[in-house]
Order: structure tokens, then C-alpha cells, then sequence
């Protein structure tokens, strides 16, 4: 258990390295918690610095869940050995749940961070490399038939338990355990987006909903 802890901890620590306040930094010190939607995230960086600060963020957002699933687990560390009776599967899942978690609540940062969509995919990328294809496409279906990114993030963190429960289980229970876990939880981070969209007054991207009516009538406007 002392192993597992320690790891767990390590990759919390990176977790709560926020891309957007680092990339806000290099930007002479924007901080997006105090912008738009005030989420430390891709989404709010893309409408209130751009796409350049964006993609910096991002970057970073998904590097921590691939050092934190792909790494943190194999680490030899001094001090911490290697406990034989912790699966290495289960170490892999606590750690990318750590990095995702850090992501939320960071520590450096009064536990206010993001919605850890893009740190859930860097865990994926890891743990589940064949489902980021499906995943990406339901964001993209649901991006531009509705135009709400909290909407199309909710479907598609959903969508990875449904397909691994479809096509990988029993096989594959961890796994299928870590992506349900992680999906309830990002329903519940974008619970002011669902709240927003049941009022009526969630921020839609017309622009994107190539196959809409909504897209021809901004394009009309």
C-alpha cells in the first residue's frame, strides 16, 4: 500500500500543474479563472486567449494524464519498493485517477482547476489507446449536430464504459471500472454546463454545427 500512496501522490502533484495558468504565465501573467466561464481549461483558453494559448494548454492538460498513467506507475524510487501484492493494472488506474483528480482540485492552485476532460484523455492515450478514436468521434458528432462543448464532452467520456462494457468485458474489468468512474465524475464537473443548457443560456457555437439550421442562420446574420 505504501507503494500505491506514494505513486498516487506523485501523479496528484502533477495533475495539479495547471496547463493554463502555466501557458498564462508565459502570456505576462492572464489567469482564465478570472475570464469567461472561469474555468482553468481548453475551452475558456480557446474563447478568451485564442487558439495558440489554447493549444498550449491542451498540450500540457493531456501530457500530465500520459505521465501520470504511463510513468508514474513503472517508477523505481528509492525508499518505495515495489509491493507484490498491488496489481500493476490497479496501481496504472489509481495513478491516472490521481492525475485527473490533481487536474480538479490542484493543490498549488486552492484546489481550482479545470474539468479534467483533457487530462482524462492523456490517461487514455495510456490505458486505452483504442478508444480514443470512438471517443473523438462522438465529441465531434455531438459538437456539430448541438454545438455545446460541456454537451459533447459529457457523451463522450460516456461513450468509453459503454463500448469497453460492449466489447471488452469481462476482460477488461479495471478498466471498464476506471472509465465509468471517471465519466460519472465529469457529469458532475459539467453540472452548471447541464444546468446552463436546461435554462436555455449555455454558450453555443453555431460556427460548428455544420449540419444544423443554427449554423445557417449565423451565417445569415
Amino acid at each position: 500500500m505504501f507503494e500505491l500512496g506514494v505513486k498516487f501522490l506523485i501523479s496528484y502533484f502533477i495533475g495539479s500543474i495547471m496547463g493554463a495558468l502555466v501557458v498564462g504565465r508565459l502570456y505576462g501573467g492572464v489567469d482564465i479563472r478570472t475570464m469567461g466561464s472561469g474555468n482553468a481549461g481548453g475551452t475558456n483558453a480557446l474563447r478568451t486567449q485564442g487558439m495558440a494559448f489554447a493549444i498550449g494548454v491542451v498540450i500540457i492538460d493531456i501530457g500530465k494524464g500520459v505521465f501520470g498513467a504511463g510513468v508514474v506507475p513503472g517508477l523505481t524510487l528509492p525508499f518505495v519498493p515495489a509491493d507484490p501484492e498491488i496489481s500493476r493494472t490497479w496501481l496504472t488506474m489509481c495513478c491516472a485517477t490521481a492525475a485527473v483528480f490533481g487536474h480538479v482540485w490542484p493543490v498549488y492552485h486552492r484546489f481550482r482547476g479545470g474539468k479534467g476532460a483533457a487530462t482524462l484523455v492523456g490517461t487514455l492515450i495510456v490505458v486505452a489507446p483504442e478508444a480514443i478514436v470512438p471517443l473523438l468521434f462522438v465529441w465531434a458528432f455531438m459538437l456539430v449536430f448541438w454545438g455545446y462543448v460541456g454537451l459533447a464532452t459529457i457523451m463522450a467520456a460516456v461513450s468509453v464504459p459503454a463500448w469497453i462494457g460492449v466489447a471488452h468485458l469481462p476482460a477488461e474489468q479495471p478498466l471498464f471500472i476506471y472509465t465509468a468512474v471517471m465519466a460519472t465524475f465529469v457529469i458532475i464537473w459539467h453540472r452548471a454546463n447541464i444546468r446552463r443548457m436546461r435554462d436555455g443560456t449555455e454558450h453555443r457555437n453555431p460556427k460548428l454545427m455544420v449540419f444544423s439550421r443554427h449554423r445557417k442562420t449565423a451565417d445569415n446574420e
